[in-house]
């Protein structure tokens, strides 16, 4: 625990800095959120969450990247999510209705989390008006990007949207698989490496 405490110290202003973006939370209840996060480390590769289990936490990546999936027997594995710093992964219908886990989550690089658990989650919530609000207001920024990306892939072109990515992400190309990126494109895997070279040769 105690090794934890230093960890959970040392993060804390990239926490404040991450948790800013979503809301106004002040120092002071940064604070009082500290005791009831735990930071995680876990190498590459590694399930955090797999088919079946039951999502316990709610993770913000501190640093590395994880990725949320589907094994399918048709497409293989569809990746649903792609989690850098700064950005909060978990299977959220197993967190919210405690109900088992229809997707996995899984490392792609050596990763730091910070994570609440689901119980000391609502504790934090009926403790501290500032833990609630900022809950509430991650869960519907996730919900909302979520439909964002959904109809955004419904309403471009495979070659816009692979424009539109690589321009805003242009160094997930060295941190991805590339079979990993044109699942989360929607993207088939040919499509994708001719358009990674066009791409290449316009550089």
């Amino acid at each position: 625990m105690g090794d934890n405490n230093i960890v959970a110290s040392e993060c804390f202003e990239q926490l404040l800095v991450y948790l800013q973006r979503f809301s106004t939370i002040s120092r002071e209840g940064m604070v009082q959120i500290m005791p009831y996060l735990e930071i995680r480390q876990f190498e590459k590769k590694k399930k955090l969450v797999n088919l079946g289990e039951m999502e316990d936490y709610m993770n913000m990546v501190i640093k590395g990247l994880v990725r949320k999936y589907v094994p399918s027997s048709i497409r293989g594995e569809v990746t649903l999510q792609l989690a850098t710093e700064g950005h909060f992964i978990q299977s959220e219908i197993s967190f919210h209705h405690r109900v088992p886990s229809e997707v996995v989550i899984q490392t792609l690089e050596p990763t730091v989390l910070a994570s609440i658990h689901h119980e000391r989650m609502k504790e934090a919530m009926d403790k501290f008006p500032e833990a609630e609000q900022l809950a509430r207001t991650i869960i519907m920024q996730m919900f909302i990007k979520k439909d964002a990306r959904y109809f955004d892939q419904l309403n471009t072109s495979t070659r816009d949207r692979f424009i539109d990515y690589m321009n805003n992400h242009p160094h997930m190309l060295q941190r991805v698989p590339q079979k990993i990126l044109a699942s989360y494109l929607n993207i088939k895997p040919e499509t994708f490496s001719r358009l990674k070279h066009l791409l290449l040769q316009k550089k």
